[in-house]
């Protein structure tokens, strides 16, 4: 019966370790980001590993009124690109954190 209880606090122990490396490595989605691009490196745009968009670069050479549809769609495909390179990133940095947990494979986290 002891025994037991141990086992509980031991869970709870890892629990709690898991929890604050969790929080550790979301707060450390803020920090990293990726270049997401279009147009061959035209249009390129920051974006955290978390999702967000934090910079937008765009070659002087595409400011021209007639091409401003061509400017937005590349500017949309570049913030896409940021995206998934984004969303790509956070799953490695998550992984770290849940390697040799044994999840269920495809399960995302946090929860």
């Amino acid at each position: 019966m002891f025994k037991g209880l141990g086992d509980m606090a031991g869970l709870m122990k890892q629990a709690k370790e898991m929890q604050s490396k969790m929080e550790d490595a979301q707060a450390k989605l803020d920090e990293i980001e990726v270049v997401g691009e279009a147009g061959a490196g035209m249009v390129k745009v920051r974006v955290t590993a978390k999702g967000n968009v934090v910079g937008l670069e765009v070659d002087p050479t595409l400011f021209n009124p007639d091409d401003k549809e061509v400017v937005e769609d590349l500017i949309v495909a570049a913030i896409k690109d940021g995206q998934i390179k984004a969303a790509t990133k956070s799953q490695e940095e998550m992984g770290k954190v849940t390697q040799g947990m044994n999840l269920p494979e495809g399960m995302k986290l946090p929860f």
